[in-house]
């Protein structure tokens, strides 16, 4: 339950009161980031500040369509390197290469989508090429 500030003691002084009391009850001992600096804080005002982080948080894109696919394959295939198993490799290009056709058909504002689907086959070539002797 909400607890009322009493009418004979000040705003002020009564928060400060509540505060002291939550620590001593151990509310702000788990807090994320605890003990770390304040993320930023050196860094100078930006009046977007709440909108880069949201973007970011919520990981949206503001690019046209057809930039952002190419940021996605270049970011998938950065991934795709690092699997460990070909059917790996091979399902996670088929989904880059599903998202390419849904892009490239649906994209209708912005610039014009370039990107054409992946080849599995040179990929997984690549793939192999690239992974260390056993």
């Amino acid at each position: 339950m909400t607890e009322r500030k009493p009418p004979n003691k000040r705003w002020d002084s009564w928060i400060e009161e509540l505060i002291e009391r939550a620590r001593a009850e151990g509310a702000f001992d788990d807090l994320e980031g605890k003990g770390k600096p304040i993320p930023g804080l050196d860094a100078p005002y930006d009046p977007d500040w709440w909108v880069k982080k949201f973007l970011e948080r919520e990981k949206l894109s503001v690019l046209p369509p057809a930039l952002e696919i190419r940021a996605k394959v270049e970011r998938a295939l950065d991934e795709v390197w690092h699997l460990g198993r070909e059917d790996d490799v091979r399902q996670r290009v088929q989904a880059i290469n599903a998202e390419i056709v849904r892009v490239n058909r649906t994209a209708a504002e912005g610039l014009p989508t370039s990107v054409a689907a992946l080849d599995v086959d040179s990929i997984l070539a690549e793939w192999r090429r690239r992974r260390p002797p056993v």
